[in-house]
């Protein structure tokens, strides 16, 4: 299913859903990020995806990152919350999604890296690269927060 995001843009269509959404900041050893060039929409980003019925929002980070990379996780931290209406994600199928985004912090504990069918690409980032990949702008802000290393998680 493809995907198309759109910000602050008077020609996206009107959201018809609002869906609750974990994101992390997976780091390793060497202080890298783990990216992922998501399939839909060819873009570089953080691994995360939808609240379940059953899952805490710290629950959805972790198992939307074990389902999109293999990797298992520790949340370790908050980089905060992402709820700007004028970002605005549409789906081929027809819904038009409001972004609705809780964004941790975490590390490795286990799994291997190993890639999903959301994804064509994963890798370990230096902060360095990041400005250089295909990434939405509401991504890129979730990352600059992070490596800010704010005393206090971002509201928005």
């Amino acid at each position: 299913m493809a995907r198309t995001e759109y910000y602050d843009d008077p020609a996206a269509p009107e959201p018809n859903s609002l869906v609750v959404a974990a994101s992390a900041v997976v780091t390793d050893d060497e202080s890298r990020i783990l990216l992922q060039r998501r399939r839909d929409n060819d873009l570089w980003a953080l691994p995360g995806g939808g609240l379940e019925m059953s899952d805490s929002l710290p629950g959805t980070a972790i198992r939307e990152v074990k389902e999109e990379t293999g990797l298992d996780v520790e949340i370790t931290g908050l980089v905060g919350t992402y709820t700007d209406p004028r970002h605005i994600i549409a789906y081929s199928d027809g819904e038009v999604r409001r972004q609705f985004n809780v964004c941790f912090t975490a590390r490795v504990v286990g799994g291997r890296l190993a890639l999903s069918d959301e994804s064509t690409e994963l890798r370990f980032v230096g902060p360095e690269e990041i400005e250089q990949l295909p990434m939405h702008h509401t991504q890129q802000l979730r990352i600059r927060h992070f490596l800010e290393h704010r005393a206090r998680p971002y509201l928005g």
